[in-house]
């Protein structure tokens, strides 16, 4: 690219490519902040032209506004139509939620505003025009700003230095309007004979609404939709969705049938050329983001240009403030793009509880945001799943077989590293008993290890001699007799390949440095986890029936110690994990090829445990229920997994992911791993454990009411404060059965007062 960032003096004259609304905002705020710009916006429709209807805005983006353009904010407050309501039409049933806030216009007046105010403040407006290149114009600007959208030819005419990532999604949508003005934001499901579709509509102005109409790609190809003209459809969907119309008809603006593409790139600037909106990142629809993000681009970007001495730093700045904002919002619009594109599986839910899960679909509404806004809907969806009255969800009981919890936070199995010959001591007394008497329904331990070759570090912990017995006996015995209602959970497991290596803080999975420490590793095959790794020997038919056995007697143990529950641990790429993966598992016997053979071994040595561990007692099963790696297992196989141990009678499913192959590249982000259970569990129909960067109790409320698990596992919070569960209780304003204090702490049951959090401050603030 020609020109080159200005490394002294800030942008004086600016190209603007694109007419949208970041353009014109990003064109009208830097004209405004500095009137001796010379600013050229290039769009190469009309002025009218646009795509869709309305626009939503969250009170958030309109703050900004406001601070930065009084002007503006006071001619869209002028247009804006306001309503609190959502509501949600499945099987003939409407519940509606209130306390929303929204606002919305129609998007060719939001364009007419925003030309307004550029040819006001003077800035050059060419429509009917295409730009020049960008690397032309980069050579005589000292900015140019590329607002060209989701098809920007900037960002493919550069994509060397952008880097690019685009993904197409499953779903089939259409922007449409109808002549009326729905009273509330309308999510209609309409289960047809070709498939499920929904409608979402929402007012743009007093007479006028949007509609997207929905549904998955083979639905919409069995529908006839794929050999229909747009007329055709429009009135095909005006049909489907009459009751929620009135039975008026549909109108179209240029609409057509388009799959969702969501944009990625590595860099949103180059040499003195910047990447806004769309052009830099798209975020699904179904939560209202795109403009939003294009305004708030624009809103930062002329924050940073003021700021900072030189465009370089200016763009330096805008991306990394700008980056996590919009990385959020994306997880947040892939989580409600998945919940839509996978709507099938919760048709079935109960009625209140589908419709609070499709609020809650993209973790941005929660339970006590809903509590908040709409406490009477919220209670509602409460007593339909069973909570007592004034019982948060988290604190509803759940029954495993013979085993009944009084909540659903599980103290996640946490690796210490500090036990001596496999024998826990007194760390783990402490560290176990403390979680207990948190609050927790149910404790877990860490990898219990079935062998001493079983072990990962020298400080892990076994059930494989007496003495180890005794001690973990006493630990059960303190948990029963300190935390009576609290359940103690053993995960059993033998770590394959990923053995003798060194604690976790001296380094994790890596080999010890003294050789002759060194015990030798096993595995399905002979394959290394990483390449300073031990290569392990591939298990004989013979070795296999003494690892069997070694399980049985280990659970015999795990009985006799008085464990309410056992999971077997088969994920992370331990020993039985290895068997399940195909990364792993590379044998050519009937332990191996097919995912059918891949499952043999695991499931023999869940059966030989379940039959050896005593029948009131529960039997769970966690495993990693993606690889993150090409030609790994994926969500269909987790199912499929799933199911197998279902049928051999596992209790329920906990549900990781990963750590199988040093190769793997996780999507990591809040509950990042619930989807998998999410899956599991409305697809299999069998109780899971949900984990993963859940951090809050609003969290595990926001899923357990959702439908989304049974039970949520929290590690680094539980290490963070020992007595979270109890504390969640206590900011909840909660103190029944669900959260007991021991009689020692009861003094401290009441959350403490603290002192006041003032908001922040506007982002820009110009004067009037």
């Amino acid at each position: 690219m020609a020109g080159e960032v200005s490394a002294a003096v800030p942008a004086q004259r600016i190209a603007v490519i694109g007419g949208g609304p970041g353009g014109l905002y990003a064109a009208a705020l830097l004209k405004r902040l500095d009137p001796g710009r010379e600013i050229t916006v290039w769009e190469r429709n009309a002025p009218d032209d646009t795509f869709g209807f309305g626009v939503v805005l969250s009170d958030e983006t309109l703050g900004g506004i406001e601070h930065a353009d009084p002007a503006v904010y006071a001619a869209l407050q002028d247009e804006f139509v306001r309503w609190d309501d959502i509501d949600i039409v499945h099987r003939g049933l409407r519940h509606t939620s209130g306390g929303h806030g929204f606002a919305a216009l129609g998007r060719r007046r939001l364009l007419e505003i925003l030309q307004s105010r550029c040819r006001g403040l003077g800035v050059d407006l060419r429509f009917r025009t295409e730009a020049p290149p960008a690397a032309e114009l980069s050579a005589s600007y000292d900015l140019v700003v590329a607002a060209d959208g989701v098809n920007s030819r900037t960002r493919a005419a550069h994509a060397d230095a952008f880097g690019p990532h685009i993904e197409e999604h499953r779903n089939r949508y259409i922007w449409l309007a109808a002549d009326f003005a729905f009273d509330a934001f309308r999510f209609e499901i309409a289960e047809t004979g070709h498939g499920v579709m929904q409608l979402h509509g929402y007012p743009f102005d007093a007479e006028r609404s949007t509609v997207i109409v929905e549904m998955r790609e083979e639905v919409w190809r069995a529908a006839g939709f794929a050999d229909a003209d747009v007329r055709d459809s429009i009135d095909t969907c005006a049909k489907i969705f009459a009751d929620a119309l009135g039975g008026r008809g549909l109108t179209s603006n240029n609409s057509a049938w388009l799959t969702f593409r969501t944009v990625v790139n590595d860099r949103w600037s180059h040499g003195n050329v910047v990447l806004i909106g769309d052009a830099a990142h798209t975020a699904h629809f179904s939560i209202g983001s795109g403009t939003k993000l294009a305004v708030e681009d624009a809103l930062a970007l002329a924050a940073c240009l003021h700021e900072h001495p030189t465009t370089e730093a200016a763009l330096k700045e805008y991306e990394a403030e700008r980056r996590p904002v919009v990385a959020s919002t994306q997880r947040a619009a892939r989580a409600s793009l998945a919940w839509f594109e996978e709507l099938g599986r919760y048709l079935d839910q109960p009625p209140r509880q589908f419709a609070f899960n499709l609020l809650t679909r993209s973790r941005r509404v929660t339970h006590d945001n809903l509590r908040l806004r709409d406490p009477g809907f919220t209670e509602s969806v409460e007593r339909e799943f069973g909570c007592p009255e004034g019982t948060p969800p988290m604190f509803t009981p759940f029954r495993l077989r013979g085993l009944a919890l009084r909540n659903r936070v599980v103290v996640s199995p946490m690796d210490m590293y500090s036990a001596v010959d496999g024998v826990p001591g007194d760390f783990h007394l402490v560290h176990l008993g403390a979680r207990a008497l948190g609050g927790a329904g149910l404790v877990m331990t860490e990898m219990v290890c079935v062998s001493p070759e079983g072990r990962i570090t020298p400080g892990c912990a076994g059930l494989y001699t007496d003495e180890q017995a005794a001690a973990w006996t006493r630990i059960a015995d303190f948990v029963h007799a300190q935390s009576p209602g609290t359940g103690i959970g053993l995960q059993l497991g033998h770590s394959g390949r990923k053995g003798s290596t060194r604690l976790m803080w001296e380094g994790m999975d890596e080999p010890l440095p003294d050789p002759d420490a060194n015990w030798p590793v096993v595995a399905p095959s002979a394959l290394r986890y990483k390449p300073d790794n031990q290569l392990p020997r591939e298990l004989s038919l013979p070795e296999l029936a003494a690892i069997r056995q070694e399980f049985t007697a280990a659970a015999r143990r795990a009985a006799r110690a008085g464990f309410d529950l056992l999971e077997l641990h088969c994920a992370h790429g331990y020993l039985l994990s290895s068997f399940l993966s195909p990364l792993t598992n590379r044998r050519t016997d009937a332990y191996g090829g097919s995912p059918e053979a891949r499952l043999k071994f695991p499931l023999e040595v869940f059966d030989a445990v379940r039959e050896v561990w005593p029948e009131d007692r529960p039997m769970t099963v966690r495993i990693s229920a993606t690889d993150w790696a090409e030609g790994g297992l994926d969500g269909d196989d987790a199912v499929a997994v799933a199911r197998a141990f279902a049928a051999h009678g596992a209790d329920a499913i906990d549900v990781s992911t990963g750590q199988v192959v040093a190769e793997e590249r996780p999507a990591y982000g809040r509950s990042y791993q619930v989807p998998y259970a999410d899956r599991i569990r409305n697809e299999a129909g069998v109780p899971v454990i949900a984990v993963g960067a859940i951090s809050s109790w609003d969290d595990v409320n926001s899923l357990v009411l959702a439908g989304r698990t049974d039970l949520c596992a929290l590690g680094r919070p539980h290490l963070y404060d020992p007595h979270w569960t109890l504390h969640a209780a206590a900011e909840q304003g909660y103190a029944g059965p669900g959260a007991v204090w021991p009689a020692p702490y009861r003094a401290g049951s009441r959350r403490p007062q603290t002192g006041r959090l003032d908001a922040p401050k506007p982002r820009l603030v110009l004067p009037s």
